[in-house]
C-alpha cells in the first residue's frame, strides 16, 4: 500500500470566519479565528486513512513553542486544552474535515498548522497553513467574555466611533475610523506584540503571558506611545508640529498604523490624548478585547499626590502659568472589558487604560489596567495606577487671586474635576454619561455655562448668554451683588484668554474694566460682547478662558468667577439620496454640502474618508464667499454589510479651525 500523503488542504476561510465573527479581518495568516471555539480544515489524502496503520498528529506552532495533538474520532474535548478530531466517522474516500478546538485561554498570536504522519514509510509533514488567534468575547470561558450581543457589536466589531472633546457644557464630537477591517491592520497589531520590550526581553514568557488580556493590554498601553520603546506615536503638545502631522488632522487609526509599519516601527509624528486612545481602541478591538474610548472632562494631573490642583489669577483676571499641577479641559483614554482573576474576581469588568505618556508604571510610560470599580471605591493599593487615575477624576481645585506673589483670596471647588465622564452610546451617536461608574453621587450632565462665587460682602456671577458659535460674537454678563447694608464702589476686571485643552492660557486677547456704584443690597448686571475679529486666530479645538474679578475699593476684597468654554463650529452635511437601498459592492453617491456662515471668504481642503466605503481619502479644494454654498458629489462603494461612517473635514487656509461632519450608513448584503 502507498505511503499516506496529503494532496491538498483547505482552511475553509468563509465558513470559519463567519462562525468566529471575523469576517472582514484580513491577514497574511489567511485564517482568523477566536479562541474557545472550534474551527475546521479539509484534507485530501492520496488514499483512505487507516488508523491501525497511519498515526496522524496535528502540530500547532507559535513560533518556537508547539503542541502536538493526536487527531482522534472523539468529539469530547475541553475548552481548556488543544484537541483535534475527524468530523466524519469513515475516511474511506480519502477526504476528510478535521476540527480543531482552541483553548479559551490560548495565547493570542499567529500560529502555524502542520500535519505530522508517522508510518512504516517514515515520518512525513505537511504545512496546512497559518491562522491568527484572537480573544473571544462570545465565549463564556474566555476572560474577555461579554454576555450582551449589542455590547460585543459596539465594542469589538464596530469600526467607527465618536471621540468627545470641547467642554462638559458644550461637547464637541470628532469622528474617528478605527479601521480594523482595512488591509494589513491585523498583521500590524500582531507585529506590535512582537516588537514590544517584553517580547525582546523574554520571547517565551511573552508568548505564554498573551493568554491574559491584563498582560496584553499593559503591553499595548506602552506600545501606543514611543516614549521608551519603538512605539507607534510620538506625543507633541508644543504647538510646533514641523516634520509631522498636527494631531487634529488625523481622522483614523489605519493611516497611523500603516505609516508606523512601513517606516520599520519609527514613531509617527504627532499624537495627543485622543489620537493615542483612538489607535489603542483599534488594536484592542482587533485582538478581540472589548474596548471603548472615554472622555474625562476637567481632568486633573496631580503631580504631588495631594489631590489639590492650584490655579492662580492676577487681580485683573488673567490666569497665570504657575504650578506643576494642571487641569486639562478634557482627557481621553480607553476602557477594556476583562476579568481580573489577579484581584479575586470582584473587580471584573471595565478597566481604564491610558496610552498617553504621562507617568511611568512598572518602569514604562503606560497606565492601567485599573478597574473602574476600584477607582470609585478608592482602592488605592490595587494594580494598576489607581491613585493617578483617581486624582484625574476627583481632585479639588483651589483658585487663588494674587498680587506680587501674595495670595489676596482663594476659593475651593470640589466638583469641577471629573465633572463629566462619557463614551459613545451603544448603537447611537449620542454621548453616554458614565460618571457614576467612577464617582459616587455623580452622573448628570452640567447645565448652562454659569460660574458664581460669593464672599462676605460681595458676590459675582458670570453667565454666557448664548452658546458661542465660531464666527459670531461671544455674549456674556457679569452680575455683581452688594450683600451688605452700606453702599460700595466696585471695580470690575474682565479678561479673555485663548488656551489649548491641556495648557495654561496665553496672553489676553480681550479685556474690559469698569467702576460701578452699588447701593446697599443692590445687584447690577453688566453686559459684554467679544466680536469675532478679536478671537479669529483661535486654533482648532482651542478654548476661551473668561474670568471676571470684582474688587471692593474700600476693603480691597476681591472675588473671581471664571468659565472655560469652546466655540461650536459650523457643520458639514452629508446627504445620500436613496439611503435605504445601499448595498455592498454597489457604487453609491453622497452629496457633501457646506454653507459659509462666516462674514469673510474661506478657502481650504475638504477631506472625505470612510472605512469600508472608500479605498483612500478623497481631497477637494474649496473656496467660498460669505453666504456661498458648496455641493460636492463623492462616489463610494461599500465593501461589507453593516453600519459604516462617512465623514468629512474642511481645513481652512487662513485659520486653524477645522469644520467637520459625518453620516452613519447602513449597508445591506448584496
Amino acid at each position: 500500500m502507498d505511503a499516506l500523503r496529503v494532496q491538498y488542504a483547505n482552511l475553509e476561510l468563509v465558513e470559519n470566519q463567519q462562525l468566529h465573527k471575523t469576517e472582514g479581518l484580513s491577514s497574511t495568516a489567511a485564517l482568523v479565528v477566536r479562541r474557545g471555539l472550534p474551527f475546521k480544515f479539509t484534507v485530501v489524502f492520496n488514499r483512505p486513512y487507516r488508523p491501525n496503520r497511519d498515526a496522524l498528529i496535528l502540530r500547532v506552532e507559535l513560533d518556537r513553542l508547539y503542541n502536538d495533538i493526536p487527531i482522534t474520532y472523539s468529539k469530547d474535548s475541553s475548552q481548556s486544552q488543544w484537541a483535534a478530531y475527524f468530523q466524519q466517522s469513515s475516511l474511506d474516500s480519502g477526504k476528510t474535515s478535521v476540527c480543531v478546538n482552541c483553548p479559551a485561554n490560548a495565547p493570542v498570536g499567529v500560529y502555524q498548522l502542520q500535519l505530522l504522519l508517522m508510518s512504516s514509510a517514515g515520518p512525513y509533514s505537511f504545512k496546512v497553513g497559518q491562522f491568527a488567534l484572537l480573544c473571544n468575547p462570545w465565549c463564556p470561558a474566555d476572560s474577555v467574555y461579554v454576555p450582551d450581543e449589542s455590547q460585543r457589536e459596539e465594542y469589538v466589531r464596530n469600526d467607527f466611533g465618536l471621540l468627545y472633546q470641547g467642554t462638559a457644557k458644550n461637547i464637541n464630537f470628532r469622528p474617528w475610523s478605527f479601521d480594523q477591517y482595512e488591509r494589513g491592520i491585523l498583521d500590524i497589531c500582531m507585529m506590535m506584540l512582537q516588537v514590544s520590550n517584553e517580547h525582546k526581553a523574554n520571547w517565551r514568557s511573552d508568548y505564554l503571558s498573551r493568554a491574559d488580556p491584563v498582560y496584553i493590554s499593559r503591553v499595548i498601553s506602552a506600545m501606543i506611545n514611543s516614549s521608551d520603546d519603538c512605539g507607534v506615536l510620538l506625543g507633541n503638545w508644543s504647538e510646533d508640529y514641523t516634520g509631522g502631522v498636527h494631531p487634529s488632522e488625523w481622522s483614523g487609526s489605519g493611516e497611523i498604523l500603516r505609516q508606523w509599519a512601513q517606516t520599520r516601527f519609527s514613531p509617527v509624528k504627532y499624537g495627543q490624548c485622543w489620537v493615542f486612545a483612538g489607535v489603542m481602541c483599534t488594536v484592542m478591538r482587533v485582538l478581540g478585547i472589548p474596548t471603548r474610548v472615554v472622555t474625562n472632562y476637567d481632568s486633573a494631573h496631580d503631580t504631588n499626590g495631594n489631590l489639590v490642583i492650584e490655579e492662580f489669577y492676577t487681580e485683573t483676571g488673567e490666569k497665570l502659568p504657575r504650578g506643576q499641577d494642571s487641569i486639562w479641559n478634557f482627557h481621553v483614554w480607553v476602557e477594556c472589558w476583562m476579568k481580573r482573576a489577579d484581584l479575586g474576581g470582584s473587580f471584573d469588568g471595565w478597566q481604564v487604560l491610558d496610552p498617553t505618556p504621562q507617568e511611568r508604571s512598572g518602569g514604562m510610560y503606560r497606565c492601567g489596567p485599573a478597574p473602574v470599580k476600584a477607582i470609585r471605591e478608592r482602592r488605592m493599593g490595587m494594580p494598576f495606577d489607581i491613585p493617578f487615575i483617581y486624582a484625574e477624576v476627583n481632585a479639588d481645585v483651589r483658585v487663588c487671586i494674587v498680587r506680587q506673589g501674595q495670595v489676596l483670596s482663594y476659593s475651593t471647588d470640589t466638583g469641577r474635576v471629573g465633572s463629566l465622564i462619557c463614551t459613545k452610546s451603544i448603537g447611537s451617536n449620542r454621548p453616554q454619561d458614565i460618571t457614576s461608574t467612577y464617582k459616587y453621587g455623580k452622573g448628570s450632565t452640567p447645565a448652562v455655562a454659569t460660574s458664581s462665587r460669593s464672599a462676605e460682602g460681595l458676590s459675582v456671577m458670570l453667565t454666557l448668554l448664548k452658546a458661542p458659535v465660531m464666527g459670531g460674537s461671544i455674549s456674556f454678563s457679569v452680575t455683581v451683588t452688594n450683600k451688605e447694608n452700606t453702599p460700595k464702589t466696585v471695580r470690575e476686571h474682565v479678561n479673555a484668554q485663548a488656551k489649548s485643552y491641556n495648557h495654561t492660557p496665553s496672553d489676553a486677547f480681550w479685556e474690559a474694566h469698569n467702576t460701578i456704584q452699588l447701593a446697599p443690597n443692590e445687584s447690577k448686571v453688566l453686559q459684554h460682547q467679544i466680536s469675532y475679529s478679536r478671537y479669529a486666530g483661535l486654533g482648532d479645538g482651542q478654548l476661551v478662558n473668561l474670568a471676571a474679578v470684582v474688587m471692593d475699593v474700600a476693603t480691597q476684597e476681591s472675588i473671581l468667577a471664571s468659565e472655560e468654554f469652546n466655540l461650536s463650529s459650523p457643520v458639514i452635511n452629508i446627504r445620500i439620496a436613496d439611503e435605504v437601498s445601499i448595498v455592498a459592492q454597489r457604487q453609491q453617491v453622497a452629496m457633501v454640502t457646506f454653507s459659509n456662515s462666516f462674514s469673510e471668504p474661506v478657502s481650504g481642503v475638504l477631506t472625505v474618508v470612510g472605512a469600508g466605503l472608500l479605498d483612500d481619502k478623497v481631497l477637494f479644494n474649496v473656496a467660498l464667499q460669505p453666504g456661498e454654498s458648496m455641493e460636492i458629489p463623492v462616489n463610494f462603494t461599500p465593501k461589507l454589510a453593516g453600519v459604516k461612517m462617512l465623514h468629512a473635514s474642511l481645513k481652512l487656509n487662513d485659520s486653524a479651525a477645522v469644520i467637520r461632519g459625518f453620516r452613519t450608513i447602513t449597508v445591506q448584503s448584496a
